[in-house]
């Protein structure tokens, strides 16, 4: 599978490319842990978010991918999502599992969510009939943002310094 190694760079072009797609405006923005934290407080400081949720959910890896529930370790009070409009963010939607959980969780809660995510991969998804609400970019490749990268691989000498 092709990979990209994205830089800093990068995604400062994907995050000006998916504001503009953001209209109105937002009561609050749910981070999804990992991948959305980074991307997430970008977006929560271009638009002026001050209400910064965050979703920590897992799939149990010994159920078939496709039967497995969602187990949340971390999910905000329903009060908090109740007639609100929720900017849910995420990395990327690959199988779309999470996100589809996430935005089924705000909409039970009586939120409005809006799904946001650096990079939509429609080939990989188990969702044929419903993607993100936006996205900056489509791909099929292994995506390597630089929050998760091994910092020599992008070219920063590990810490301390080997001496």
């Amino acid at each position: 599978m092709r990979r990209e190694v994205l830089t800093w760079s990068d995604v400062d072009a994907l995050i000006d490319h998916l504001i503009p797609q953001l209209e109105g405006t937002f009561d609050a923005i749910l981070l999804i842990t990992r991948g959305g934290i980074v991307p997430g407080g970008i977006l929560a400081e271009a638009l002026d978010i001050r209400t910064v949720l965050a979703a920590s959910v897992h799939f149990e890896a010994s159920v078939e991918r496709e039967m497995a529930m969602p187990v949340f370790h971390q999910f905000p009070r329903d009060d908090l999502l109740a007639g609100k409009r929720v900017l849910v963010v995420d990395d990327i939607w690959a199988g779309g599992r999470t996100i589809r959980a996430v935005r089924g969780r705000v909409a039970a809660a009586g939120g409005r969510p809006v799904v946001a995510v650096l990079h939509y991969k429609p080939g990989r998804s188990l969702f044929r009939d419903v993607g993100p609400d936006c996205y900056a970019a489509l791909t099929d490749a292994w995506i390597i943002y630089p929050w998760e990268a091994p910092r020599d691989l992008l070219g920063i000498p590990h810490w301390p310094p080997d001496l």
